[in-house]
């Protein structure tokens, strides 16, 4: 599953009709209903069957290799089939407790059955001799597809514990830390923020802060919630975070990682070197980018200093009306099909299967995602959720989302259950290619109208959004660094005042010192309401997603009919291949930070000086 980070949209536009009220997911192809009682039955075979394959291969692996993998991936279509269902289900209504019961129980149930059940796998698949894999992979014909798996697996052998403790710790992992990030989620909903004599939901108070036309409403909504934050809320984060980074650090030590990024790393696929050169290009490259972009904001609004809760005000004279959603399918589409009728045909299939749910309604779980998988039969899936609400920014969502499900196909298509999908690091690349192709035909329309300031704004949103994929992510990742090294290096965990000061250091890192370009009042709790931060190093992702992206976007006009069976391969490649494999057909070298400079010079750089040059064509700014 992948998601786009969003700021929360405007909510006096969830009242008009967009044409999105009833393009509503159909998700017949796992089960009738909640109540069908295949569900059941289907838990109970998945906990039979992973009990059978214990049996049938734990002491084996080397005699049947081919057939313990295709018994591995049965089980996990299996097991996806279940697990998607719920919470696809759950999606559309959060307040739902028979769906939400139902899910948590199911959950348990298998995790319990896989952990006692196959958590032996990897110690085996370590202990096999590499010339009985050799000659496997020579004889068998499943087992040469899977090498890929089969070498990362043995890649974390130096990292493993004993097949008796990480048996009990995938049993217990329901009840570990991520038990608190769960419950975070609940404490956050319940949250109610006074404003103008009105209780607000911690989303309709974000809104307002992000979104209002009215700069001192945008303010006065920051300082409630930075009020509101300062009650039992920030206690019980700093515990929940302080509960994560220490399950982290002892797991870290116990299995001989390096530093606390490593094991991220690992599974990105990516090299610490690619990692560093990722945060140093952002720090050298984008943060001023960012800081003249604000600066320009701020003129825009008739400003000296911007507060953070300006940071994503749209400019005066921005479009406000709505494009309907069946126009949006159109011009996502047509934008598809302009660089790859292999993947436009892929999004109408989502459109054809009603693989997308689109409105705005009451339970719905916010913000955009997708989810990908294949279920039994070897059927890739890909499904989205969307809160349409007409803007701009909602068309490129649904073309970031759709290219996550074009990806999501091709790589299970191609790779199968244990290898389709990308490692997080990368699989924002098909994401990002769609929502840009998707942004620059919304540029040409709004060329073709001759409206030049709504073009400003579309310019202005774009790298709003930019700058909160690559420079606000970058500096979560740093605020991370500082926090688990902290721990890692023995230093104990961080007060509340100190935790505060950590978050505020990296943002002025990346946004300069206050009074520069932002007055930071009310803004150093800020840290305590982001969920990423409960799964560790997750978010530099994004930040490589959309930069290595920007660059291959670039090489179009250069690789020219070549650059769609490139495209093509790559997507397709899953997460058989590492950062470094994947650009090597397109002549990159992401170990370089120049790599990550090029990304930001084309992308952010480009918008911030198309934005600036077009302020002074309109006499909006000296």
């Amino acid at each position: 599953m992948s998601s786009l980070p969003t700021e929360n949209k405007e909510s006096e536009m969830a009242k008009k009709e967009t044409g999105a009220e009833n393009v509503r997911w159909d998700l017949g192809c796992f089960y009738r209903s909640i109540d069908d009682p295949q569900i059941e039955q289907d838990v109970k075979w998945y906990i039979t069957r992973a009990e059978l394959f214990e049996s049938d291969y734990r002491g084996k692996l080397g005699e049947a290799l081919g057939r313990a993998i295709q018994a591995r991936a049965e089980l996990s279509m299996l097991g996806s089939k279940i697990g998607y269902f719920l919470f696809l289900s759950f999606c559309t209504d959060l307040n739902d407790e028979k769906v939400k019961s139902k899910m948590n129980g199911i959950e348990d149930r298998m995790q319990h059955a896989a952990g006692k059940h196959l958590a032996w796998v990897a110690n085996e698949m370590c202990d096999l001799d590499q010339a009985v894999i050799d000659a496997a992979i020579e004889s068998d014909p499943v087992v040469a597809h899977h090498r890929s798996w089969i070498e990362d697996i043995r890649k974390d052998k130096p990292h493993l514990l004993s097949t008796e403790v990480e048996s009990a710790l995938a049993m217990r992992s329901p009840f570990s830390s991520s038990s608190w990030s769960e419950f975070f989620d609940e404490v956050e909903a319940d949250l109610r923020f006074p404003l103008d004599d009105e209780e607000h939901t911690m989303e309709e108070i974000l809104d307002i802060m992000s979104y209002d036309p009215d700069s001192d409403r945008r303010a006065r909504a920051l300082k409630v919630i930075h009020d509101v934050f300062g009650g039992h809320f920030i206690k019980y984060s700093a515990q929940t975070l302080g509960l994560v980074v220490r399950e982290n650090a002892l797991e870290n030590k116990e299995r001989n990682y390096p530093h606390p990024m490593a094991s991220r790393n690992i599974d990105n696929k990516v090299s610490d070197g690619i990692v560093e050169a990722l945060h140093q290009a952002v720090k050298e490259a984008a943060g001023p980018l960012a800081v003249r972009h604000y600066r320009l904001k701020a003129r825009l609004l008739g400003k000296e200093r911007l507060l953070w809760s300006d940071r994503n005000a749209k400019p005066p004279f921005a479009d406000t009306s709505v494009i309907p959603y069946q126009e949006a399918e159109r011009m996502v589409l047509k934008a598809y099909r302009s660089f790859s009728p292999t993947l436009a045909e892929l999004v109408q299939s989502m459109i054809d299967l009603r693989r997308i749910d689109a409105p705005v309604v009451k339970g719905k779980r916010s913000g955009a995602f997708c989810c990908y998988t294949m279920v039994p039969g070897q059927v890739p899936i890909s499904y989205v959720l969307l809160n349409y609400l007409g803007t701009t920014r909602d068309v490129m969502t649904m073309a970031h989302e759709l290219g996550h499900a074009v990806h999501g196909l091709l790589g299970y298509e191609t790779q199968g259950i244990l290898m389709g999908s990308a490692p997080t690091a990368y699989a924002e690349t098909a994401s990002i290619f769609g929502e840009m192709t998707t942004f620059n035909a919304l540029k040409a329309r709004l060329l073709e109208q001759g409206d030049e300031r709504s073009l400003l704004a579309l310019l202005m949103d774009k790298a709003d959004g930019a700058i909160n994929s690559v420079v606000r992510q970058i500096g979560f990742s740093n605020f991370e660094r500082q926090v688990h090294g902290r721990v890692h290096e023995g230093g104990g965990w961080p007060t509340i005042e100190e935790l505060n000061g950590l978050w505020m250091g990296t943002v002025k890192e990346l946004y300069g010192e206050d009074g520069d370009v932002f007055d930071y009042r009310d803004t150093e709790r800020l840290w305590c309401y982001i969920p990423h931060f409960h799964d560790p190093f997750y978010v530099y992702a994004y930040a490589c997603g959309e930069l290595l992206t920007q660059s291959l976007y670039a090489l179009q006009g250069e690789l020219k009919e070549r650059f769609e069976p490139l495209y093509l391969e790559m997507l397709k490649s899953g997460g058989t291949k590492s950062l470094k494999g994947l650009l090597a057909p397109f002549g990159q070298d992401p170990e370089d930070p120049q790599f990550w400079a090029n990304g930001i010079r084309i992308s952010l750089g480009k918008m911030v000086d198309e934005a600036e040059s077009l302020a002074k064509r309109l006499d909006l700014i000296p």
